[in-house]
C-alpha cells in the first residue's frame, strides 16, 4: 500500500496548486479516498512491479501539465539544476524547451551553445533521446537524459515541420555558460552600440550595468544610439528585466502584475531616476524568439516611448510563475529533507498602458520581416505562445496568433531587421546633428 508519508506528499503538492496555500482541506475526502485506492490497485495488481517515487512524480506532473505548458514540478534534483541555471552556468546542450503531445518542443537555442552550432531550430520536437523514447516521460526527466558530462556525445532524434522523415543529429555537452550580455561598437563608423541579450539570469543586469559603465575601448566615447537585441532571447528572471528596464528609463511604470483569482491583486514595478545611456536614441530588436522577461523590457520601453521596436511580434508568454520549495523551511514539511519544488503560474503581467502580452504578443513599431534564403523553410521558425498546448487564453474576445518567425542569419549583412535599425540610427544622428 502506499506509504502515508509519499501520500501526505501528493495530497500537500495538489494543495499547493489549488487557489489558497494554506487551504490544507481543499481536497475532499473523496478525493483523498480516490487517489490512495488508486495508488493501492496499481501497487498490487499491476502486471509489474513499480517505483512509488515515480508514481507520485508522474501524478503531481500529469496535474501540472493539464493546467497550463509553463506550470511543473521539479525534482529535487532538477530543483537545484533550476537554481544553477539561473545563475547563468549549467551543463548540457543549451536549449530552452517544453513538453507538447508527451515530447519535447524546443522554444529557442541558446545563442553560441552545442544545440544551436549543431543546428537545433525554434519549434523542432524531439521525440528520442540515445534512441530511448521521450513519449511517457516528464519533461525534467526527459532533460535530466540530455544532461551529462562535458564532452560526452549524445544522439537525439528530431522532427521538424515540412521535414517528411525524422533524423539524428549527434551532439557533444558541454559546460553552458549562458553569455547574457555582450556589448560592442558597429557600424561604418562604430557610432552605434550593440548590446545582445540572450537570457535574463542572476548576473543580466550586473553585467549589463559593468558593460555600459567602464567602456572596453575609445570608441564607445562615439556611439550616438544603441540597438538592444532581444530576439530569441526566452526570457528568465523577472526581477532582472526590471533592472535592465530601470537602467534606460528617468521615471515611469516598468511592469504590472495581476492574480485575477485573488480580486485582481496588482503589484507595480516604478522605475527610478538614471537613465544610464544619457537619452541617447535606442533602438530594440525582437522577434517570434522573444519571450516572458524579454517582453517586459521591449514592452516597457516602447509604452513609455523610450524605444523604438522593430522586427515581428513577440512570443506572448505573459504569465508569471511562482517556485514554491517543498521540504525544508516549507509549512507542508517543516522536518522533512528537501523534496523538490513546484513552478506554479499565479499571475500575469501588464505593460504600463495596462495591455496583456499573453497570447497576443507585442507588436513593433516598425515590422519588417527577416528576409530568408531559398533553401531555409521559414515556417520552420515560426513560435509563439498559441503554438503550446494548454496555453492560458487572452482574457479579450477577439484571438490572434502571437509569436512569429525567430529566424536570425548568422552573416550580420544579411540581417534585415539589424540593418534597418543601423540604418535608422544613423538617420537620427544626422537629424540630431543638424538641429
Amino acid at each position: 500500500m502506499i506509504k502515508k508519508a509519499t501520500f501526505a506528499f501528493l495530497i500537500s503538492t495538489i494543495v499547493l496548486a489549488s487557489e489558497n496555500l494554506l487551504a490544507k482541506e481543499s481536497i475532499s475526502e473523496e478525493n483523498k479516498i480516490l487517489i490512495e485506492k488508486v495508488f493501492d490497485l496499481v501497487d498490487e495488481e499491476y502486471i509489474d512491479s513499480t517505483d512509488e517515487n515515480d508514481l507520485v512524480e508522474s501524478a503531481i506532473n500529469g496535474m501540472l501539465q493539464s493546467l497550463d505548458p509553463h506550470s511543473i514540478y521539479l525534482s529535487p534534483r532538477d530543483f537545484n539544476d533550476l537554481q544553477n541555471d539561473t545563475k547563468g552556468e549549467f551543463g548540457g546542450l543549451g536549449i530552452e524547451v517544453t513538453m507538447e503531445n508527451g515530447v519535447i518542443k524546443v522554444i529557442a537555442p541558446i545563442d553560441d551553445t552545442p544545440a544551436q552550432i549543431a543546428g537545433v531550430l525554434e519549434g523542432d520536437y524531439i521525440t528520442h533521446i540515445d534512441n530511448e523514447p521521450i513519449l511517457g516521460k516528464s519533461l525534467n526527466e526527459s532533460v535530466n537524459l540530455m544532461r551529462g558530462k562535458p564532452n560526452s556525445e549524445i544522439r537525439i532524434t528530431l522532427v521538424r515541420k515540412n521535414v517528411d522523415d525524422a533524423f539524428d543529429l549527434k551532439i557533444v555537452r558541454a559546460i553552458i555558460k549562458i553569455p547574457g550580455v555582450s556589448v560592442k561598437t558597429i557600424g561604418n563608423k562604430q557610432t552605434i552600440g550593440y548590446i545582445r541579450i540572450s537570457a535574463f539570469n542572476e548576473k543580466t543586469s550586473e553585467k549589463l550595468f559593468q558593460e555600459l559603465s567602464v567602456p572596453k575601448n575609445n570608441n564607445h566615447s562615439m556611439v550616438k544610439g544603441y540597438i538592444l537585441d532581444l530576439r530569441r532571447n526566452p526570457g528568465g528572471l523577472l526581477r532582472q528585466a526590471i533592472e535592465v528596464t530601470n537602467m534606460f528609463l528617468e521615471k515611469g511604470e516598468i511592469v504590472s502584475t495581476k492574480r485575477p483569482r485573488f480580486q485582481n491583486t496588482t503589484r507595480s514595478f516604478n522605475a527610478k531616476p538614471g537613465d544610464i545611456i544619457h537619452g541617447m536614441p535606442l533602438i530594440i530588436l525582437v522577434n517570434g524568439g522573444s519571450a516572458s522577461a524579454s517582453e517586459i523590457v521591449a514592452g516597457a520601453l516602447q509604452d513609455n516611448h523610450r524605444a523604438i521596436l522593430i522586427g515581428t511580434k513577440t512570443f506572448g508568454k505573459g504569465s508569471v510563475q511562482t517556485l514554491y520549495p517543498i521540504g525544508k523551511n516549507n509549512f507542508f514539511f517543516q522536518n522533512s529533507e528537501n523534496l523538490g519544488a513546484v513552478k506554479l503560474t499565479t499571475a500575469e503581467y501588464f505593460t504600463p498602458s495596462g495591455k496583456s502580452i499573453q497570447a497576443e504578443g507585442i507588436i513593433p513599431d516598425i515590422v519588417i520581416e527577416q528576409k530568408i534564403n531559398k533553401d531555409i523553410n521559414p515556417e520552420n521558425y515560426v513560435v509563439g505562445e498559441t503554438h503550446l498546448k494548454k496555453y492560458i487564453k487572452n482574457s479579450k474576445k477577439e484571438e490572434k496568433m502571437s509569436g512569429s518567425s525567430s529566424y536570425i542569419p548568422e552573416n550580420k549583412t544579411e540581417d534585415t531587421q539589424l540593418n534597418l535599425a543601423i540604418n535608422l540610427l544613423n538617420q537620427l544622428s544626422i537629424s540630431k546633428d543638424t538641429s
